[in-house]
């Protein structure tokens, strides 16, 4: 099903010395294509540590701070928060970790190219791309059904829509970037999620972390 290339080495070259052995998994897909749940099984199965840029997100806006209360206004939107704020909320919760372990799923990042090969340069390269494939029609079905009971303000279907299309025009092209490298493992996710983590636990455990 999925075509997953092998992992690649990380040049740890000119980078911050704390996360220098760092193996890192970026996670895309569309909301609602199921990356959180997914993550959680592989943290089950492999001792990776989950980050959720949407999460830590999240816990900056319930922090109260300057920063979260403008983070509240963008997500309300369905628009995406400056490159800036993401990098450094990734960075810190990975150096966080680092002494715990090594390999971290990076779930819902880079959201864009820039953000992709920032955190390529600055912090450490990615192993590779998990990409959870899922048609706007199942995604929007389940945010949805996810905001009957979430409580989140991007879970409506007026923000929904302008979520997909966010993700269509700025997240795609880090497909096909990390694609060109030979990086990406292509996950079909309209499935249930035992099939879905079968494909995930073929990459996953296919190499040495």
């Amino acid at each position: 099903m999925g075509n997953c290339p092998p992992a690649s080495s990380s040049d740890k070259s000119g980078r911050d010395p704390v996360l220098k052995d760092a193996k890192v998994l970026f996670i895309v897909g569309g909301p609602g294509s199921g990356k959180g749940t997914q993550c959680a099984k592989i943290v089950e199965k492999f001792g990776f540590c989950h980050l959720s840029s949407g999460d830590l997100l999240r816990e900056e806006v319930a922090s109260g701070s300057e920063r979260g209360a403008k983070l509240k206004d963008v997500m309300a939107r369905g628009e995406l928060v400056s490159m800036d704020d993401v990098l450094q909320l990734m960075c810190d919760a990975m150096k966080k970790k680092i002494s715990e372990t090594k390999c971290f799923l990076i779930d819902g990042y880079p959201r864009e190219l820039e953000q992709g090969t920032r955190f390529e340069k600055e912090i450490v390269p990615c192993v590779g791309v998990l990409y959870f494939d899922v048609s706007d029609e199942t995604m929007t079905s389940r945010l949805l059904k996810r905001g009957e009971t979430s409580g989140r303000v991007d879970d409506n279907e007026e923000t929904i829509k302008k979520r997909l299309q966010t993700f269509h025009n700025q997240t795609k092209p880090v497909i096909d970037y990390y694609s060109q490298q030979d990086k990406v493992c292509k996950i079909p996710a309209e499935g249930s999620e035992k099939d879905i983590f079968a494909e995930v636990e073929k990459y996953v455990s296919s190499h040495k972390w």
